[in-house]
């Protein structure tokens, strides 16, 4: 088990729109970051990208389920992240599952990638595009 990653666990599920100033201590200047929807480079843009995934959401959580260390500098976080947007799912939360994968040196994060079903997290809420994932997810099974 892998202290470092329980420790940047713990104070990742703690930020929000308030102390993002605290990513500083989790990221390199340098980090590199990409989801499914974005990718960011250095450590300004990535506290853009925090500000605007804040600014849209009324509640963001992360659950944190996993903590594997594969080696040295590299592991990888299983999560659940639960939230709430106003124009999606009527307001009720979306539970989403997803891996972080990690390289870190000095103890801050300079490689993160999420993983994660892009429809589960957005586009199943859409109003039409919802309807329509929801009938192809019926035909395929």
């Amino acid at each position: 088990m892998s202290e470092f990653l329980r420790d940047y666990a713990r104070r990742f599920a703690e930020l929000d729109k308030d102390n993002l100033h605290l990513l500083g201590g989790l990221y390199s200047d340098d980090i590199a970051f990409a989801d499914p929807l974005n990718e960011v480079h250095g450590l300004p843009d990535l506290r853009k990208y925090f500000a605007d995934l804040y600014a849209n959401v009324t509640d963001l959580q992360f659950e944190f389920h996993a903590f594997d260390q594969v080696r040295e500098g590299k592991g990888y976080l299983r999560w659940t992240m639960t939230y709430r947007h106003p124009r999606l799912n009527q307001g009720e939360p979306i539970a989403v599952q997803g891996c972080s994968h990690l390289l870190w040196t000095e103890n801050k994060v300079f490689q993160h990638r999420d993983f994660f079903d892009a429809g589960a997290l957005l586009y199943e809420h859409l109003p039409v595009m919802g309807r329509m994932i929801g009938w192809l997810k019926r035909r395929l099974t």
